[in-house]
């Protein structure tokens, strides 16, 4: 490789699972975008034009179809000179599927490697889903430099960056898919530092962004050079498209240092990621909007990542007056809408839950279950009416998307957040700045030892453990029927199944079968595939 100059651009893109045609056209797009910043290749995450880890989707022949057809129309594409490009995507290649990634230039596919070390992903084990790949050799590209290509976590050990860098590879490319979960930017990190220590070879990781369900892709891409420093960090938890430019000096391509965007730490960090779950998910599911009950600091938390997810104009907000509440506190509720901009109503429950009372018999108390029955009922009724999210730890119910952004926090968590809040937001929040939850809802202190009696029953431990770490046994096992109830609330209705299943498709995806022909993959537009570490030219 003779070449001493090449601009690489990273394409950091929030896609939508199963959403081929969706996902092509960002591509499209985000390759444009690359060719007007005179980009020689644009590198995309893991699994891109499947829009992240599909699990069972990937099984459907229709879906192997879609992703393969797309994948061949935009190899032919490149053939107008514009930037090469490297796409994720499932592969199938005799009879078995790969989590694989492909160059696409020329007009051509020039080569496809495919993942070595398969992880788990959110619940998700890749290997019930896809095959283990050969150990991969480097990737020539353009005459210009040998790319060692390498897929989310074959970097988590030294074996595929070893291999890549003994078979003659320059640099190491990293497309990933990784969800946020707390401390994982040092864990990517050091991976990284160690991978690059051991090859010498400068490092690119480029992660996804977006909303899927319980998991949040968080970006945050960065490079590293081969002496360890940071040349490029993207910003979390929003879409970005950066061109870095390399040049050979001594032998060794080097990047020159580019934006080092602040990435967000603990509290900001998680309050992020909510806001960002939140935002994709209504899009996605393509609700008017979100309806949330008002009332304490956990709804408060819920109202603020509302607005700054999707703006006041499509959050709305009701204040169901319960038996005995006081005017005071329905008049607090009020006021703290007006100052998030959303509107408020309203609503009696009391005689709801007394006419359900009434309808069930006797021995019904309707200021009781009757009553929480009630308001769950009513909740449901007013966001189906709407079209809209409902914000709420309750059970989804067949008419009604439902959402609860505030269930990964205990409640000294919740103040802590909503104490943030009011000096702070994460880049990108649509709702007003300043302080916002009033002082009063702030004053009343959780019980940390609550939440400490729950964190230990949520890992597991012993209730006699708890007790003996000073806890008094009677409230620990209250709360023990009280972490029950959550969990079987989390978990869904209950049912028998009746079949071995397989890995599950992802509850809400954008992938429609459209009654296409089956697709017979065009072998001549396909160069090189899977070749291992002891092959180091594709083509």
């Amino acid at each position: 490789m003779t070449a001493s100059f090449f601009r690489l651009a990273l394409a950091q893109a929030n896609a939508t699972l199963g959403d081929v045609a969706r996902n092509a056209d960002l591509v499209r797009a985000a390759r444009r975008e690359a060719a007007r910043a005179g980009a020689d290749l644009v590198l995309f995450p893991e699994l891109m034009l499947a829009g992240g880890q599909p699990a069972g989707l990937t099984l459907v022949p229709a879906f192997q179809d879609a992703c393969r057809r797309t994948c061949e129309a935009l190899a032919r594409e490149t053939a107008d000179g514009g930037p090469a490009v490297l796409l994720g995507l499932p592969w199938v290649e005799g009879g078995r599927i790969y989590n694989a990634l492909a160059l696409l230039d020329g007009g051509v596919i020039q080569a496809v490697r495919f993942k070595h070390r398969l992880g788990a992903y959110g619940g998700v084990d890749e290997a019930r889903v896809f095959s283990t790949g050969p150990m991969p050799g480097p990737v020539p590209f353009r005459g210009q430099v040998r790319l060692g290509l390498a897929i989310g976590t074959d970097i988590a050990d030294e074996e595929v960056a070893e291999c890549l860098a003994e078979t003659g590879a320059e640099m190491l490319l990293v497309a990933d898919a990784s969800a946020y979960r707390r401390g994982i930017g040092d864990v990517r990190m050091n991976a990284a530092v160690a991978r690059v220590v051991e090859t010498g070879l400068p490092l690119v990781w480029l992660n996804a962004v977006g909303g899927q369900d319980e998991q949040v892709l968080d970006g945050a891409s960065f490079a590293l050079g081969h002496e360890r420093n940071l040349t490029l960090q993207l910003p979390a938890f929003a879409e970005a498209l950066a061109v870095m430019p390399w040049s050979r000096e001594r032998g060794a391509w080097r990047c020159e240092t580019g934006e080092i965007a602040p990435v967000p730490t603990a509290d900001a960090a998680d309050y992020a990621a909510c806001v960002l779950g939140l935002r994709d998910h209504v899009r996605r599911t393509g609700t008017a909007g979100i309806l949330l009950a008002l009332g304490g600091l956990a709804p408060a938390l819920a109202a603020m990542m509302a607005v700054d997810a999707v703006g006041p104009e499509r959050v709305c907000a009701v204040v169901l007056d319960m038996a005995g509440d006081e005017e005071r506190e329905q008049a607090e509720s009020q006021a703290f809408a007006q100052s998030l901009g959303i509107p408020c109503r309203v609503v009696p429950i009391a005689p709801l839950g007394a006419l359900l009372a009434e309808t069930l018999g006797e021995g019904i108390d309707a200021t009781g279950a009757a009553l929480t029955a009630a308001r769950g009922a009513l909740l449901t009724a007013l966001a189906a009416q709407e079209s809209r999210t409902l914000l709420s730890e309750a059970t989804a119910a067949p008419l009604v998307d439902v959402f609860d952004p505030v269930r990964p926090f205990s409640e000294t968590e919740i103040a802590r957040l909503c104490e943030l809040r009011q000096g702070w937001k994460p880049a990108g929040a649509l709702g007003r700045d300043g302080a916002i939850v009033p002082a009063a809802w702030l004053a009343q202190r959780p019980d940390p030892q609550r939440d400490e009696i729950l964190s230990a029953l949520g890992l597991g431990r012993r209730v006699a453990e708890i007790v003996a770490d000073g806890h008094a046994r009677q409230t620990v096992m209250v709360l023990q029927e009280e972490f029950r109830r959550r969990r079987r609330a989390v978990l869904g209705p209950a049912g028998v199944r009746l079949t071995d299943e397989g890995p599950r498709q992802p509850p809400r995806h954008g992938f429609v079968d459209g009654g296409e022909p089956v697709h017979e993959p065009d072998a001549a537009l396909v160069r090189g595939v899977g070749r291992n570490g002891g092959e180091s030219i594709d083509f």
